[in-house]
């Protein structure tokens, strides 16, 4: 079972930047694919990015490609989501997570994929 804590939220103004982190430990962390998803209040958690776990594999959702950046550190047993150019509408709770099975692939993965959530960190976009 991997833990997973997140951090690096906070309040950033429309068009900065934050990087999230998602420290891990536990099983080890460089034998699984891991994922970020983010819900916004009364809306449904959604898949924002996945990465392999070596890192050479890498997908988003669509409408955040080119804006968020996943990567990760298996020597310090994190990931990042970097985010750029940031809108009111990223304003969300963060969370990582685990990716159930051994396979990854380009798609909008539902949330029951995923598992060992983290407590999730909260992202304020304002304009």
């Amino acid at each position: 079972q991997v833990q997973l804590v997140e951090s690096g939220g906070g309040l950033v103004q429309a068009g900065g930047s934050l990087r999230l982190s998602c420290a891990a430990s536990g099983r080890p962390f460089s034998k699984v694919h891991m994922g970020w998803f983010r819900q916004a209040p009364g809306k449904e958690r959604k898949f924002v990015a996945a990465i392999s776990w070596g890192g050479s594999n890498t997908y988003y959702t669509d409408s955040l490609k080119g804006r968020f950046t996943i990567s990760r550190d298996n020597a310090k047993n994190t990931m990042y989501l970097q985010m750029n150019s940031m809108k009111p509408e990223d304003t969300a709770s963060y969370y990582c997570a685990v990716k159930y099975g051994p396979s990854l692939s380009n798609t909008d993965y539902h949330e029951s994929s995923f598992g060992s959530w983290g407590q999730g960190t909260q992202v304020t976009v304002s304009s």
